[in-house]
């Protein structure tokens, strides 16, 4: 849908066929949607987009005269090495092969393809038609070129790209995120706070202002400037990361609490309405975003 609200011509391709039609089938419903309650990306109508998507039952024919192919299968090292060879045989040979590995490094999918100067990691964020940012993690090998015409493709079709200036586990989003995840983990592990209200912090405190801004121009509004934030808060920044101690296992019976409060929460039979929601309002945070040209 991304691609398509640029006006690129888009073939899915998946090895479970119903799949592809169900995806197919939820493709029309987002774009009618999106279009009734004006938030449509791009200047086609939905009708348009729409028209630009298509399903194919052979990888090769869904490849094969791409400039850029998105690999989008589980997050197994294996099972996307073997996709990327697939895709490889068929591409042409300058078409940009992009993957959407979230952790697993860039050399390791790529290190047995033939032509590995073309493949890119390029991790979106979830859901990707609501949350633009985009990490593009070249391997050692890859082109410069490649980098710089994904990073302007993303860009021109209305996402956010991050260039990662070398490879690490995790990448940099990933980090981040799971750097709040274990924190939140480790206050509820430790009788700190309750789920809820770990939750609460960021819906109703950091989270308001990190919708706008981040956190390093955060800390540089709140004093004036970054090297008096640092002045003033650099030693209790440093003594709380020591207290912080090492990355807790999520498993054993935190992980079963957690689970059961936040299950409670929200029940999984509703777990769709829920993402129906969150998807609805981070549509309308865009529209404010758009309109303050954040």
């Amino acid at each position: 849908m991304v691609f398509a609200s640029a006006g690129y011509q888009i073939s899915l391709y998946d090895v479970d066929q119903s799949r592809l039609s169900d995806a197919l089938k939820t493709i029309k419903e987002n774009l009618e949607n999106l279009e009734k309650s004006g938030s449509l990306r791009g200047n086609l109508t939905a009708k348009q987009q729409l028209a630009l998507i298509s399903g194919s039952s052979s990888l090769q024919n869904a490849v094969q005269n791409a400039f850029y192919i998105q690999e989008s299968v589980p997050e197994d090292l294996n099972l996307k090495r073997k996709v990327l060879s697939d895709i490889e045989a068929s591409a042409t040979a300058d078409a940009i092969i992009g993957s959407s590995a979230s952790s697993l490094l860039p050399s390791k999918l790529s290190e047995n393809l033939k032509h590995k100067n073309r493949f890119i990691v390029v991790h979106p964020a979830n859901p990707p038609y609501f949350v633009p940012i985009v990490e593009l993690v070249p391997a050692k090998w890859t082109d410069p070129d490649k980098v710089t015409k994904t990073r302007d493709l993303m860009t021109q079709i209305g996402q956010s790209p991050v260039t990662c200036k070398k490879e690490q586990y995790g990448f940099a989003l990933c980090r981040m995120q799971y750097a709040i995840i274990n924190e939140c983990w480790r206050l509820v592990r430790d009788g700190f706070v309750s789920v809820e209200d770990a939750d609460l912090v960021m819906t109703e405190g950091l989270g308001r202002r990190y919708a706008f801004i981040g956190p390093m121009i955060t800390a540089h509004l709140n004093a004036e400037g970054m090297k008096n934030y640092l002045e003033r808060y650099a030693d209790s920044i440093y003594n709380t990361s020591l207290d912080i101690g090492p990355a807790p296992t999520l498993d054993g019976e935190v992980a079963k609490q957690i689970t059961k409060d936040l299950n409670a929460m929200v029940p999984l039979d509703q777990l769709n309405k829920r993402r129906k929601w969150r998807d609805e309002s981070l549509a309308e945070l865009n529209k404010i975003r758009n309109k303050l040209d954040v």
